[in-house]
């Protein structure tokens, strides 16, 4: 295997962050609104610090992410920038700013070593805020300590809790055109997500035929109807949830059903969104499912019919989120990250997700990206929690991954 890329043959001494600095940075973070498409406050914050540390002018940049995606919002992807004091490949730590729907409201409190929200019922917001608060943090580092450094880039993306949508629109070019890449974004410091699987999303409209419920229902087509039988033969012949099929395996779900607007009336119309469940490591067979699905769909759409032999039409439109992807045993961002994780006593270990990650997209587009953890658990739950032990082993792994100081 190769050895990871250094930044000179001769490294300094690892310096150690500020770990009681970053934890009030992290509170800072978890007390700020912000879930996707409401990234503002996040932004402004990450910003306002990277100035007062005194990053170069020009050295902040954003886009236009938010723009093109099609879920708009009020700021796109950010990166602070930064020339290297030492030679060697640029280094890009990112992490993404938003957080779901069920951290609204939330409060941070400490209760020993973690972090959990006050209310029993929102989440906490750690996914992702622990990550931003790792790179946040290693910037401030960089910045306010004066510490050697090769070329580095600090990225904050935007709806990632979308479908990975910000990071998909991003001016790619602005990040410097990184070597080697890390994302922060998960549980055990010790966790390196080398690969992810890919997502297709789907939005299936149906169209019914009305008729008055209590006095002619016969003459009517349910577009609820056929939603209903199309997913219960989903469910029954195995395409729903986990799937498993000639040996191949992969997920779908039916995510949101909109539609109907009175109890006595035969529904015309009905949509059907089915989001990020059409999900497998193999493309091939991901296909397979949406393929399976569309057909379930316009198979129930002809068994509903009215008196007359009428029945209603199904629509669907299908679209690649984000494709799978596996980084080579060998990949030079891959063996830094463990190296740093070893050098701080940790037992780095690989894993493959069946989650979305803007590694995805990154790796895609601009450079291959290792995900690393920064100490949150149950994410996008109630349960969710901090573990402050996890949190200041990332911050060191981060610290050594921007100094190249892993080796």
């Amino acid at each position: 295997m190769k050895k990871p890329i250094d930044a000179t043959a001769t490294n300094p001494l690892p310096p150690e962050p500020n770990l009681k600095r970053a934890e009030r940075l992290l509170l800072e973070l978890l007390a700020i609104p912000g879930v996707s498409g409401q990234e503002g406050a996040v932004a402004g914050f990450v910003t306002d610090r990277l100035r007062r540390a005194g990053a170069p002018k020009g050295a902040i940049e954003s886009d236009q992410a938010h723009r093109r995606s099609p879920s708009g919002g009020e700021v796109g992807t950010l990166v602070c920038r930064l020339d290297g004091t030492r030679r060697g490949p640029r280094r890009l730590l990112m992490a993404h700013m938003d957080t779901v729907p069920l951290c609204a409201g939330a409060k941070a409190v400490v209760r020993g070593r973690q972090i959990v929200p006050a209310a029993k019922d929102t989440a906490l917001g750690a996914d992702d805020r622990s990550g931003v608060a790792v790179v946040l943090g290693t910037a401030l580092e960089i910045l306010e300590r004066g510490l050697p450094h090769p070329p580095l880039s600090f990225f904050f993306t935007v709806e990632e809790e979308l479908g990975l949508l910000g990071m998909q629109h991003a001016k790619v070019g602005m990040l410097g055109h990184p070597r080697l890449a890390f994302n922060f974004d998960g549980g055990p410091h010790e966790s390196l997500v080398i690969g992810a699987t890919g997502d297709y999303r789907l939005v299936i409209d149906i169209e019914g035929i009305a008729a008055h419920a209590g006095c002619h229902p016969e003459c009517g087509a349910s577009a609820i109807t056929i939603a209903s039988l199309a997913i219960a033969s989903l469910h029954a012949e195995g395409w729903l949830g986990r799937i498993e099929k000639d040996g191949r395996t992969g997920t779908s779900n039916v995510g949101v059903i909109e539609g109907g607007g009175a109890t006595n009336v035969v529904t015309p119309r009905v949509r059907v969104r089915v989001r990020a469940e059409a999900r497998s490591h193999d493309p091939a067979f991901r296909k397979r499912i949406v393929r399976v699905i569309e057909k379930a769909f316009r198979a129930a759409a002809k068994e509903v019919r009215t008196d007359e032999g009428e029945s209603g039409r199904v629509g669907v439109q299908s679209s690649l989120d984000y494709e799978s992807f596996v980084l080579g045993d060998d990949e030079p961002c891959v063996l830094a990250a463990e190296a740093a994780i070893r050098a701080i006593g940790g037992n780095p270990v690989r894993e493959i997700s069946n989650g979305g990650l803007d590694a995805n997209w990154m790796t895609a587009l601009a450079a291959p990206t290792v995900t690393l953890g920064a100490g949150q658990y149950n994410a996008h739950t109630v349960q969710e929690v901090m573990d402050l032990a996890e949190f200041r082993q990332a911050c060191r792994v981060a610290l050594r991954l921007a100094t190249a100081t892993e080796a």
